[in-house]
């Protein structure tokens, strides 16, 4: 038995019927790689309850304190099922793209039951028109709890589920796994009677560890070094307000080596920095042509993690947030690179100044009971329609093996994110990498985004937005480079030309006789004969 800590609490508080705080994945298979060139559902649950040690995530549920007055605890299910836990669907027919994304979408939708470990898997048959990917191929959707999935556990459960060669001999270490039974709820309670009493010193701490970072935050606002409009400034749209409890899911595939290029768009940016000018881009395209574009930048809240290397092998949620202006209010794809490069360094050092380690350690100290009443009234009153949001939406990067990875033998072929929602933002985008693709999903509330195909659509136009780009600026630099190393040539030399001579005609001077001298002086007179020329 193990109590949820922090984060991992707040997420199994805050769950509301409209907003289930599961993320998830689809997995798109190839079965012509297993030994038989085929794989049945029985073989998936033979795979996945072989590998089910490896995991302890697999098999341990939830189970509340009463009256909600301390956090959850974590206890290894004695009446684990995993025929119930992982399903099988077939898709009707023509088996297309679209049908997938809303068939996906409206599973996603469910609530997990938090009575039982807190994840699902439906296997998805009948994907026979996917462009990209063979026919006969199926798919995975995976759904677990924000609680239940960290960085560590994560881990744990993608070698629950995949290996990496597609013909692997089964575990034959004996499986350790003990259930367990349900705690007293007597005795729950009267700890978390005597933890809540030691929490105002708790906090107390938290916050006076916390106050160095509000003095570098205080100190930074007073030198203009950091600027709160990202936090404060999210201006209103239709991504904002009350989520319904209806979902609509798609996603995009891009080569990763070409948004590895388009980092030369802003020096010293990363990947993330691309899919974030990518999606502002999209967000533009699509608000644009529904006549809402706002004049202010449209921001997204990204996550970030603040794991200390000494608790990498450690159980819990370790993220804080920073907040991004997306540059939605800028046309040129280059000029959002580099305003999206800027704004980022300014959020990053923002976040650094405040100690995002102990904004999230005050987190984890957040009543349980507070933390659901609040919810619950947040959610019953729709304030989310009445103020205005933090972030338009929320755009998270996970980093996948570039390596291929195989299931029951089938090769995984194409991976895509699904994000939970909550009031405030009804939008969110997961960028995955995996092999050599990285792909950006999108989940919506269907009020806020009933189109997503024609979303899609707007983040294909911006990618090539980011192309023409890319290309542009490799021209340009082509022709710099051309014109510094191209030697000039030599001035040719000017041959020397005879000045041309001038034609006179000669005139024939007369002959005068000299005057025979006298004796006197006489005054010279001018005649108009010895010099004269005819011209």
């Amino acid at each position: 038995m193990e109590q949820l800590q922090g984060l991992d609490a707040s997420f199994v508080a805050l769950e509301q019927p409209t907003t289930p705080l599961h993320i998830g994945s689809v997995m798109i298979y190839d079965p012509s790689t297993a030994p038989d060139g085929f794989v049945r559902f029985k073989d998936i649950l033979s795979f996945i309850e072989n590998r089910l040690q490896l995991s302890k995530t697999l098999r341990q549920k939830l189970v509340k304190v009463p009256f909600g007055i301390d956090y959850p605890y974590w206890v290894q299910d004695i009446d684990f099922d995993l025929e119930y836990h992982v399903r099988h669907v077939a898709l009707p027919k023509p088996g297309d793209w679209r049908q997938l994304c809303i068939l996906a979408a409206r599973i996603f939708a469910r609530p997990l039951d938090l009575s039982r470990p807190p994840w699902e898997i439906t296997v998805i048959e009948g994907l026979d028109n996917i462009e990209g990917f063979p026919k006969g191929s199926y798919a995975m959707l995976s759904k677990v709890h924000h609680s239940a999935i960290d960085g560590v556990s994560g881990v744990d459960m993608m070698q629950a589920t995949h290996t990496l060669y597609p013909t692997q001999d089964p575990l034959e270490t004996k499986d350790p796994w003990k259930p367990e039974s349900n705690p007293s709820q007597f005795e729950s309670f009267v700890k978390g009677s005597l933890r809540s009493m030691t929490m105002p010193w708790r906090q107390m701490n938290a916050a006076r560890k916390s106050m160095p970072g509000m003095y570098r935050l205080g100190k930074g606002l007073i030198k203009k070094d950091f600027d709160l409009k990202a936090m404060t400034g999210a201006p209103k749209t239709r991504f904002g307000g009350t989520v319904s409890p209806h979902r609509m899911y798609g996603a995009n595939s891009f080569d990763i080596n070409e948004v590895i290029a388009m980092r030369a768009l802003c020096s010293g940016s990363k990947i993330n920095d691309v899919m974030l000018s990518i999606t502002g881009g999209a967000l533009r395209h699509y608000l644009e042509a529904k006549g809402e574009l706002p004049e202010d930048s449209l921001t997204t809240m990204a996550p970030i993690s603040v794991r200390a290397e000494n608790e990498r092998n450690t159980m819990g949620n370790q993220v804080s947030a920073m907040f991004v202006p997306l540059g939605t209010h800028i046309k040129g794809a280059h000029d959002r690179m580099k305003y999206i490069g800027e704004e980022t360094a300014k959020a990053k050092a923002m976040t650094n100044a405040m100690g995002a380690r102990q904004i999230t350690e005050m987190a984890k100290l957040a009543p349980s009971m507070a933390m659901n009443i609040g919810a619950n009234l947040y959610s019953r009153f729709k304030l989310a329609d009445r103020m205005n949001p933090i972030a338009n939406t929320i755009v998270t990067n996970v980093p996948g093996p570039r390596i291929p990875l195989y299931s029951a033998g089938a090769q995984a072929v194409g991976v895509f994110g699904m994000m939970c929602l909550f009031d405030g933002v009804r939008l969110g985008h997961i960028v995955q990498s995996y092999t050599d693709k990285i792909t950006l999903s999108y989940t919506a509330c269907r009020d806020a985004m009933p189109d997503p195909d024609f979303y899609g659509k707007c983040v294909e136009k911006s990618f090539a937005d980011h192309q023409r780009a890319l290309k542009a600026l490799q021209k340009a630099e082509e022709a710099k480079k051309t014109e510094i190393t191209q030697p000039k040539k030599p001035a040719a030399k000017a041959k020397p030309t005879k000045p041309k001579a001038v034609k006179a005609k000669a005139v024939k001077a007369k002959a005068v006789k000299p005057k025979p001298a006298k004796a006197k002086p006489v005054k010279a007179v001018a005649t108009n004969g010895a010099s004269e020329t005819k011209h």
